[in-house]
């Protein structure tokens, strides 16, 4: 049932309750009022790392800014994939058989899955760094169906250029990622595009599964002067585990986002997945309030972060690494 029509039942409903209260005899009974119907939105997360976490609870925050506030006019169902795509399918079918109104889909995996089920229900999404490229829309200015949301594409340039103002001496540099997952190799390619142009050489390294990860950053050693590790959801996941391998081999890493410097990452200059999720929160409520919400939906440019971005700096990885960090980082950083 759309946004607008549960509007118009309500009213309904009060209307023929207050005609009926007015009209009755001195004998009826009183019934209560039936509680409005709320409006349905269904979460399919991918994984339970920091970034997305972030971006579920500024999603939330974001509505009830919006005054769509859980348990009073809407009712969020919640499910998380635990970073098993096998799992998606499942979720997408139980928030679908829900009577889900808007479906808010946390990472490329979710959206992907959501997308082979339904094109009547509209899905805002968000930790997609390429959209278009991962096939999701259309085009970023007119998605085109019933998916839209906010993209995390990362600002590479910038972390690659914090790599550098860290580490001067820097002269190969390893991007490490999942192989399969399509924003990582989008994001290689954007990161080996800045690293050349420092003129620095870049080292491709990849796994395909997070149990590959401690292996690949030990044959590193050695090999290269520092790691950058993308937006990626398998490394994110299990990025204390790359963090304690890298700090035992001495090797430095550039990471996506602040929630991977707290897991032990050295350093980063990244989106505020908190933020994003406020962002994906407006644009769910212009939905919702939508007479039509597919069209509204279709035609919704997705969105991008633009500020808040972050830096973020792990004081004990500092420590284990013996690395002198310079007075204009410090300046500017939030030490972890």
């Amino acid at each position: 049932m759309k946004v607008k029509k549960i509007v118009s039942v309500i009213l309904a409903l009060a209307l023929v309750l207050a005609l009926a209260a007015c009209g009755g005899s001195k004998t009826s009974t009183t019934t209560a009022p039936a509680e409005p119907e709320k409006i349905k939105i269904g979460v399919m997360q991918f994984g339970e790392f920091s970034a997305l976490i972030n971006a579920y609870e500024g999603f939330v925050a974001g509505l009830e800014e919006e005054g769509f506030v859980n348990g009073e006019n809407i009712e969020i169902t919640y499910l998380s994939a635990a970073a098993d795509t096998a799992n998606c399918p499942t979720i997408a079918d139980t928030l679908l058989n829900n009577g889900s109104n808007l479906i808010f889909a946390i990472a490329t995996p979710s959206v992907a899955c959501i997308k082979e089920k339904t094109t009547d229900v509209p899905v805002i999404f968000t930790a997609v760094t390429d959209p278009v490229g991962s096939g999701l829309v259309a085009s970023n200015d007119a998605p085109g169906a019933n998916i839209t949301g906010t993209s995390d594409m990362n600002p590479v340039e910038e972390q690659i250029n914090l790599l550098v103002e860290l580490l001067p001496e820097a002269k190969t540099v390893a991007v490490m990622y999942c192989s399969s997952e399509t924003n990582s190799a989008a994001q290689y390619e954007l990161a080996k595009a800045q690293i050349e142009k420092l003129g620095m050489t870049c080292v491709q390294k990849t796994i395909s599964a997070i149990d590959e990860a401690k292996s690949a950053v030990e044959s590193l050693k050695g090999q290269v002067d520092a790691i950058y590790i993308p937006t990626d959801n398998t490394l994110a996941d299990g990025m204390n585990i790359v963090a304690a391998a890298a700090n035992d081999c001495g090797l430095p890493t550039v990471c996506a986002e602040p929630g991977e410097v707290q897991a032990g990452g050295l350093i980063t200059y990244g989106i505020n997945y908190f933020e994003l999720g406020k962002q994906s929160a407006k644009m769910a409520a212009e939905v919702l309030k939508a007479d039509d919400p597919i069209a509204v939906t279709s035609k919704m440019a997705v969105q991008v972060q633009t500020e808040n971005f972050e830096t973020a700096l792990n004081q004990a990885t500092v420590d284990a690494l013996g690395i002198e960090v310079p007075q204009s980082i410090l300046d500017r950083a939030t030490i972890y």
